[in-house]
Formats: structure tokens, sequence, C-alpha cells
């Protein structure tokens, strides 16, 4: 019962332990509140990782593609049709874009990739319809500035929306009016021209006229120094505002950029293209040696993902288009680059991969699921979590430090008192047994102070980020940055677990060398100088 008492007693009394119980909870509370953090950033990226890329992703080996999409349709439907609940063939290829800024006026060209998909299809294995701007609101501090543009129920496709043609056909009446005025209309004659300057023989006008190709009416391509193309078919007649046969959802990244606003010091949203507008794009075609292939496209939509990598660099396409421009479509059949499978359950991926690869020829596909393409991203951002947590943990050892020395500070202190206990026949295992259940209690103290204020900080820390928001003066997590509408978090019990038990053991250890010294001290020898 002693040993309960003085325990208790140190606790209560002994203000010099706060400082240790200071430590141990605030490396507690640290820990918490960044592993969570840290977890539910990993979880939001794997499931925006799987969620674009599906359960499992046949490839092919050649950028030709696989040749007949419904034969190897029907192969996986044949090996794994038992598993599988939804898939759809794609054609995937790198490419270039090219767009032009209209506040600058420049021309950019970068490198993309450009997937075929079939709208309907792609959004069986993943949620495509949460991506697109158009089914989405926009929010800006917190408020609705444009609500969607489609319903939830609109089936998904290669429409514009109203808003899209409506932007459209303003920007072709524009370019029309441009060039009206940059030229003259036909059969009107300049009032400086002079005909009797002019040689009969000069025909060069003419020729030139009679010679320059004319604009291509099916796929409305554009022109040199006109990115929308001709904005219409000839003098007199109506202004073509339908979109071009090619059409594409664009990554928000790759027709955007952000400014910092020097007013507010916040960031902003510059659009370089938007819905309605024409970008041309330019892949290779499968011929042998490969030859380069432009065309003009549409923009439908703009898609924001979650994940930079893919809305800096992805451009989705009508499939049909792609194929035909790239020339994989040949006696009625089509070829395809890869086929998006999503599993019933994902269990059962390491099976189903197992099978495919015996479905298929030898050499012919890859066949991988989506933690295998992206093994090297989410093994970084593991290691990442076990480094930062190593480097956390050295906190609470820092703090198993101050327990130590404070213990020491302690026993010296108190060797009278175990001069007497010993005397009154206190043993060595008693006195021993004191201080590590001194260091027990500092870290139970302690680690439960910290799993509470780290509990705490977990659950309000968007409201906290608001708060130093406000205070600076800047948005601190920028959604428009970091691609998340608010902090993830999420907290895993066995995490609180392992971290309170680690700051438990060792405040007890730090309390081992400490104890075993006021053990060893014989009751005269504390005594003496008394």
């Amino acid at each position: 019962m002693y040993k309960l008492l003085l325990c208790i007693r140190y606790l209560r009394t002994k203000y010099i332990a706060l400082a240790s119980i200071i430590s141990v909870m605030l490396g507690v509370a640290t820990m918490i509140v960044v592993n969570s953090v840290m977890a539910g950033f990993a979880s939001e990226m794997r499931d925006r990782l799987h969620n674009f890329l599906a359960d499992i992703v046949v490839e092919s080996r050649s950028t030709s593609g696989i040749p007949d999409s419904r034969h190897q349709l029907e192969v996986v439907e044949k090996a794994v049709g038992k598993f599988v609940a939804a898939m759809t063939p794609t054609v995937e290829i790198p490419g270039m874009i090219t767009i032009t800024d209209p506040y600058s006026g420049e021309t950019y060209h970068s490198q993309v990739q450009i997937h075929g998909i079939d709208p309907k299809g792609k959004a069986l294995v993943g949620p495509l319809q949460d991506y697109l701007d158009s089914y989405n609101p926009v929010i800006e501090d917190g408020k609705v500035i444009r609500p969607p543009l489609r319903k939830p129920d609109d089936p998904l496709g290669w429409e514009l929306t109203k808003e899209a043609a409506e932007y459209r056909k303003e920007v072709k009446e524009l370019t029309a009016l441009q060039v009206g005025m940059s030229q003259p209309q036909a059969g009107i004659q300049s009032p400086d021209f002079d005909d009797s300057e002019a040689s009969p023989d000069d025909n060069s006008s003419a020729d030139s006229a009679a010679t320059s190709p004319a604009p291509d009416s099916e796929n409305n391509a554009a022109v040199p120094g006109d990115l929308f193309g001709p904005p219409f078919a000839g003098p007199g007649q109506e202004i073509r505002t339908d979109p071009l046969p090619a059409r594409v959802y664009v990554g928000e990244g790759i027709i955007s950029y952000h400014v910092e606003d020097p007013d507010t010091g916040r960031h902003k949203k510059v659009n370089t293209n938007n819905p309605g507008d024409d970008i041309i794009l330019a892949t290779a075609k499968t011929s042998r040696p490969p030859e380069v292939v432009n065309f003009t496209a549409t923009i439908v939509d703009t898609f924001r993902s979650g994940m930079s990598e893919y809305d800096t660099s992805i451009v989705l396409m009508n499939i049909e288009e792609l194929q035909k421009n790239r020339g994989m479509i040949a006696d009625g059949r089509d070829a395809i680059t890869s086929i998006h499978i999503r599993l019933k359950d994902y269990d059962d991926a390491p099976e189903v991969v197992a099978r495919l690869k015996s479905a298929f020829p030898a050499g012919a596909v890859n066949v991988r699921t989506w933690e295998e393409k992206q093994g090297l991203l989410l093994s970084a951002v593991e290691v990442e979590t076990a480094i930062l947590n190593v480097l956390l943990f050295l906190i609470v050892a820092v703090a198993g430090f101050g327990i130590l020395a404070i213990f020491f500070m302690i026993v010296v202190e108190k060797t009278r008192d175990i001069g007497i206990l010993k005397s009154l026949g206190a043993s060595s295992n008693g006195v021993m047994t004191i201080f590590l259940s001194y260091g027990l209690g500092l870290g139970i103290v302690g680690s439960s102070a910290g799993v509470a204020i780290g509990l705490i900080f977990v659950r309000y820390i968007n409201e906290i980020e608001t708060a130093l928001s406000w205070v600076t003066g800047r948005k601190v997590f920028d959604e428009k940055i970091y691609y998340f509408p608010r902090i993830p978090t999420l907290v895993s019990p066995w995490m609180l677990f392992f971290v309170a038990l680690g700051a438990i053991a060792i405040a007890v250890l730090a309390s081992v060398l400490p104890a075993r010294r006021a053990a060893r001290l014989h009751p005269v020898s504390a005594l003496r100088n008394e």
C-alpha cells in the first residue's frame, strides 16, 4: 500500500514532473494529429487513384493496340465473367495539345495522355460523373457561385451544355466579325483601289484563290492563325456553331492556372479555354513507321479527379474519333489499347489476374491491378509516413530523457526518505517499484491527455484552419491547390493504442535507471549525513 500512496503523492505534489507530462502529452498529440491527417490524405489518394483506373487494367504492349475489341471483351467475359461487375474498352496514347492563352495571346504546347473512352462505360468502372465540372457546383469561400449545369440523372455523353453552346456561338460570331473586318467582302471594291493601276495580266489574286485549299467542311479543321477553324462556310452562309466530331473532356489543370491576388493574397483560377472552345491535338498513327496526325477537337467539359497527376495530363476523348484519326479501324474491326475492369469483390483480384494472363497470348498484354500500376506512388507515401512517424516519435523520446533526468534529481532529493523506508523494512524491490510506478503514472497521465487533445484537434481541424486563415489573412489550406475541399483525416483505433502504449513504455523505461539506483541505496549510507 505504501508504494501506491507514495506514487500518487509524488504525482500530486511534484510539479517538476509536470514538464515531463507536458512533453509526453505534446508528443502523443502531435503523432495522433499528423498520423490522422497523413492517413486521411493517403486514403483519399488511394480512392481517387482506384476510381480513375478501375480494379484491373488489361493493357496492350504496343501503342497499335490489340485488334477486334469485341473479341477481346469476349475473351475477358469467358475467362473471368463471374467475377466482373463492369468493363469498358479504351484507347490510351501519348499526344500533344495546343492551346492559346487569350490573355497573353501566346500558343502553348504540352504533352498529354489521350484516352479514348465511352463515357457510359467509363462511368460503370469509376465515378466519372462526379469529376465532370458540369455536374458539380462551383464553390468559393463556402458559397455556391454557380449551380450544376446538368442534372444528376442527365446521361453522360458528348453534347455541349446550353451555356457552352451559347458561348461557342458568341465566339464564332466574334471570329466571323473579325474576319469580315480584316478582309474586303467578295464583290465589293475598296474605295482606294484603282482599276487602271492594275495590270491586266496580274491574276495572282485569282490564282491564289483558285489554288488555296477549301476548308474541310466535315472536320472543320483549324487553319493557321485561327484555332477555332473557319467561322462560316462561305459568304452569306450561316455561321457554323456546331461542335466538331472530335470531342473531349479536358483535365482542369491543362487549361487553367492559379494566380495570386496581390490585394487578398488568395489564389484565383484563370481558364485559358472553356467548354465550347476548340483545341488542337496531335498523336501518332498506327502506321509503320508511325506518322504524326493533327486534328481539332471541341471541349465538351472539364474534369477534376483530385489527382494533379491526372488533371494536368489527361484528355478524355470519344473513342470512335480517336480510333478513326489513328487509323485503328480496319475491315469493320476496331483496335483498343486497354480494357478497364471493375470486380464484384476486389478480394478476387489475384485470381482474376492469373486467369486473364492465361487467357491472353503470352507477351500480348500486361494484366495489373490498380495498386500494381501505381505501386511506386503508393510505396512512396508509405515510406514517407514511416519516416515521419520515426521523426515524431523522437519527440516522445526527448520526453523520456526528461523523465530520466527528473527522476535522478528526485532520487538525490529523497535519499533520506529512502533510507528511512529501508530502515523501517521496505525492500529494495519495493523502493524500485515506487519509481517504476511513478514513471508508469507519468506515462499514463501524459498519454491520456495527449490522446484527448489530439482527438479534439483532429475533430475540429478544419475549424482551426478557418480561424488561422482569418487571423493571418491567408488561406492556410487552399482547396484549389491541394485538391481537397476540407482537410481529410482518418483516425485508426490501433494507431491510438500503439502511440499511447509507446509513450507509456518510454516513460517506464526512462525510470528504470533511477529506480535501480534508489533500490541499491543502503539505509546506513543514506542516513549517515542526516
